[in-house]
């Protein structure tokens, strides 16, 4: 901003936000999204909403290590602190000549580094507002400051302490006095100039090099211990009144001259100017200006994508399994939600797999959209309908559904089995899994890997190095990341998202739909540029670079003298759902077994096949003949089929065979079920037909149920299924990254409101400034007429039909009717206004800005 052709500095961070141009207002609400919810009046809001506690906390929380580590540093220094002075407090320039007892600077390529990346940090600390102002007076945002300053209440991670005067406050003038003394200092007038000669000897590198030089021989051990941090230690009594010729020991000799300050009854700190200069100047130990490398660890790119190929493969067959497991009717849901411990190790079993790997599987499974709880009275989980739509697509189709939706979801299988901090356990598909940091872990290990060669992979810890390095988290965050980062790796190998650890080729694309960081600021953060792909289109990029990797279904299998067929690859779609009700899974591997049982005949007449049918479609998709014994078993299966009919009454049975009645009244088995003749070919009993229909089979029988109007009921494999369900919604980590069409109208509605909240309105002649424009209506019509042609905004008065006036900054779209419909800048819509209700129009006046 210029005046009177001299520059002017901004005074506050509204002003610095006024000046900057859309572009900087466009990266600052990318950075920090919580700012347009909603979107604030004018320029003026958004600095106040900016300057909030949780708002900074939230900034700050994305930021990479060494841009954190340079806002600590401006944190550390006096508000308005030169580019210069911050560049020595990461370096130590200030201290290059080596004084007696002094540390030193950085080593010359250290500190070159560090110079190198210290403008990014500072306009990425600009970027997202925690930083205004020229170079020559950087300013942190005061609640940033508040956030960062060391004290003695809340340590920084800089390992530096709390300010003399922070140190001394409540110390009596006379020990201020006495602390000089032995400094070898002047006495002053007052405890605040006392203060003042203490910081001012520790900030003279001379001086304090000279204090030094007179210490005993333990000083510098005890400066050792607390100069980099922490800067407290334990002393038997620290508020003792030590006098120079009195000091015994070490502690005893720096507690006589302020180099140590007492901070409790048994605790002393060293004083954060001491500490700097004993630093060289410098705030940190080990400034981090780049990333930590991750070193490609070979492997051959065909061997990763045919491991990772086979893993999708085997992905899919086990949540296809897994539906068929629940399709007649998965376990209940538990009281507080979710999966018991039971259900859980019988659901393991039954896939043959470990308790936390059919945790993952049904976490992924319920991720996807493809199982959810039924909503019933006694409710259980059950597949959806979008489940039938997920098995008729084909294998690479499967895979990439599964793989997109594991890559977003902010459930975490990995925690089945602990507890909470009620000390509660957590079930499977329960409701305390979401954990909102598990997308972007898993998002960001995967790119760290995307950028390594193809076919390479990475050692977890530098991936864990690296994810430190670029977002800092706290203790119990940063643990659960480094949880997050080994399930990710375990994660991907199984679903067949990496082969021996390198990411896989048909899984690259999906990153293209992954939505960068945009708050974070390092080196790979995410910027305007990066507009993720389309979710579906990344899908299908992906399952086309997977199938040529696949084997190819087979239509046909070969049936065996032993009632079994083996399948010697995997099956069309509608071939495999045939046979897997017709037959049981006996046996998996390169080919599946599948062994025929009368129970498994059974289920297969249960869903409205005949015999002719099914030897017929055994004869159509077997290589071989059908084996004698198998269309035995068949005949004889559906000849008994059906004979008893099972109803409601409680239950009645029906059969037209008497004799089979009576042997069944007479079959000790059947006492439980309460059966009475009702007459020569039918039994009632008090048992529901559910049950009766199972204990009957459990004997042997093959009893079919019917309607009330007689007629067989035809019991589908599919027929159990929950009402429509979308798959559940990712907690989000704080507010979305609004897209560049919505952070564009943003910036305009806020330069619009600060336009009409500062706008410099030119009255007329014949009109008090304090009231409202007035002018003619034959004027009026004019000027907004003259204003749609030349697309000008207007200073207008308005009455609105309760009789309120308004004064309001519009710039009019079209004329007609007696109305005039305008972009009304003060409430950012388009509205319409009538014309005799409009007190006049006045032209704004130039910015003279």
């Amino acid at each position: 901003m210029t005046i009177g052709g001299q520059s002017s500095a901004p005074r506050t961070l509204a002003e610095d936000l006024r000046a900057r141009d859309d572009d900087a207002l466009v990266r600052l609400l990318r950075a920090r999204p919580d700012l347009i919810a909603p979107v604030p009046t004018d320029v003026t809001q958004l600095a106040t909403r900016a300057a909030t506690r949780t708002s900074v906390a939230r900034a700050l929380d994305h930021l990479d290590a060494f841009t954190r580590q340079t806002a600590e540093a401006l944190a550390l220094a006096p508000d308005g602190c030169p580019y210069d002075e911050l560049s020595g407090l990461m370096t130590g320039l200030q201290a290059r000549e080596a004084r007696p007892g002094l540390g030193e600077p950085l080593e010359e390529a250290e500190a070159a580094a560090v110079a190198a990346e210290l403008p990014r940090a500072v306009g990425a600390l600009r970027d997202c507002g925690l930083v205004w102002g020229d170079d020559d007076r950087l300013r942190l945002v005061r609640t940033a400051r508040d956030v960062l300053a060391p004290s003695a209440s809340m340590p920084s991670s800089t390992g530096l302490g709390p300010t003399v005067a922070e140190s001394t406050a409540g110390m009596s003038p006379a020990r201020l006095q006495e602390l000089l003394a032995d400094a070898g200092l002047g006495a002053t007038h007052d405890p605040a100039s006392a203060v003042d000669a203490l910081t001012a000897l520790f900030a003279d590198p001379d001086a304090f090099a000279a204090l030094l030089a007179q210490a005993p021989e333990g000083v510098r051990a005890v400066l050792d211990r607390l100069v980099w941090g922490p800067p407290y230690g334990e002393v038997r009594d620290a508020t003792v009144a030590i006098r120079a010729e009195e000091a015994a020991t070490p502690v005893q000799w720096l507690l006589a001259r302020g180099l140590l300050l007492p901070v409790g009854q048994h605790n002393v700190v060293l004083p954060r100017e001491a500490a700097l200069a004993l630093r060289a100047g410098r705030a940190h130990r080990t400034p981090q200006p780049l990333p930590p490398r991750v070193a490609p660890v070979a492997r051959t790119a065909r061997t990763v994508d045919a491991t990772a190929a086979g893993q999708a493969f085997t992905a899919v067959r086990t949540v296809t399994d897994l539906l068929k497991q629940w399709q007649s009717g998965g376990p209940p849901v538990l009281r507080a939600g979710g999966l018991s411990v039971r259900d859980l190790r019988r659901t393991a079993a039954a896939l043959d797999l470990t308790e936390p790997q059919a945790a993952f599987w049904l976490e992924l499974a319920y991720a996807a959209g493809l199982v959810a709880a039924d909503g019933e009275v006694d409710e259980a989980y059950a597949p959806t309908p979008a489940a039938d739509e997920w098995l008729l697509l084909p294998a690479e189709r499967q895979w990439a559904v599964l793989a997109t939706a594991w890559l977003a979801a902010t459930r975490t299988p990995g925690l089945v089995g602990t507890r909470d901090a009620k000390g509660r356990a957590l079930a499977a598909l329960g409701p305390d899994l979401d954990r909102s940091l598990a997308p972007h872990v898993r998002v960001a290990v995967l790119r760290l890997l995307a950028d390594l060669p193809p076919g390479a992979a990475a050692e977890a810890g530098e991936l864990l190095a690296r994810l430190r390095w670029e977002r800092p988290l706290r203790a119990g965050a940063d643990a659960l990341r480094t949880e997050l980062v080994g399930w990710t790796l375990a994660d991907a190998e199984t679903l067949g998202v990496t082969g021996r650890g390198a990411l896989a080729a048909h899984a690259r694309p999906l990153l293209d739909a992954a939505p960068r960081d945009t708050s974070a600021t390092g080196p790979g953060a995410g910027s305007a540029a990066d507009v993720p792909a389309s979710p579906d289109a990344a899908a299908g990029r992906a399952a086309a670079k997977l199938a040529p990797l696949l084997p190819e279904p087979l239509d046909h299998v070969l049936l065996q003298a032993d009632l079994t067929a083996v399948a010697p690859g995997p099956l069309v779609a509608p071939l495999a759902e045939t046979l897997g009700v017709l037959a049981d899974i006996e046996s998996k591997g390169g080919a599946t077994v599948y062994r025929f049982t009368p129970e498994s005949v059974r289920r297969a007449l249960d869903a409205g096949r005949t015999a002719a049918e099914l030897q017929s479609f055994l004869s159509e998709h077997s290589r071989t003949p059908v084996p004698q014994p198998l269309a035995y078993l068949i005949d004889d299966v559906a000849r008994r089929h059906g004979t008893l009919r099972v109803g409601a009454a409680a239950a009645y049975l029906r059969c037209d065979d008497d004799a089979l009645l009576t042997e069944l009244l007479a079959d000790r088995r059947a006492s439980g079920l309460a059966l009475r003749r009702l007459a020569p070919t039918v039994l009632a009993s008090q048992t529901d037909p559910a049950t009766l229909l199972e204990r009957l089979r459990d004997m042997g029988l093959a009893p079919a149920a019917e309607s009330a109007d007689g007629d067989v009921l035809i019991t589908r494999p599919d027929a159990r299924r929950t009402p429509p369900r979308s798959a559940p919604v990712p907690v989000p980590d704080g507010p979305p990254v609004p897209d560049a069409n919505l952070l564009g109208l943003a910036v305009k509605a806020i330069r619009a409101g600060d336009r009409a909240a500062t706008a410099v309105r030119r009255a007329p002649a014949d009109t008090a400034p304090p009231g409202l424009p007035r002018s003619p209506s034959a004027e009026t019509l004019a000027t907004v007429q003259a204003a749609v042609l030349t697309g000008e905004s207007l200073w207008i008065g308005y009455v609105n039909a309760e009789g309120t006036a308004t004064q309001r900054v519009i710039a009019p779209v079209r004329v007609e009717g007696g109305h005039v419909t305008a972009y009304d800048h003060t409430t950012d819509e388009v509205r319409t206004f009538a014309l005799h209700r409009i007190t006049g129009v006045s032209e704004l006046a130039d910015d003279p800005t």
